[in-house]
């Protein structure tokens, strides 16, 4: 999976806030989210991050 600035995703389990999505802010070795309910930014691996994703929104559109 791609993962490119901007782009939003819906995790499996939900963030201790209670948010399911997520903005992507920085990508390189790892993977940098913002909780879209609290703000809380964490640092992901790629493949953490993958593992934890069950819808992807490319451009941000989560009405698709």
């Amino acid at each position: 999976m791609k993962f490119t600035v901007g782009d939003k995703i819906k995790s499996k389990k939900p963030h201790a806030c209670g948010g399911r999505e997520w903005e992507i802010v920085r990508t390189g070795a790892d993977v940098k989210l913002r909780c879209l309910s609290c703000g809380r930014t964490i640092f992901v691996s790629i493949p953490d991050a993958e593992k934890m994703t069950a819808v992807y929104y490319e451009n941000g559109e989560t009405n698709a």
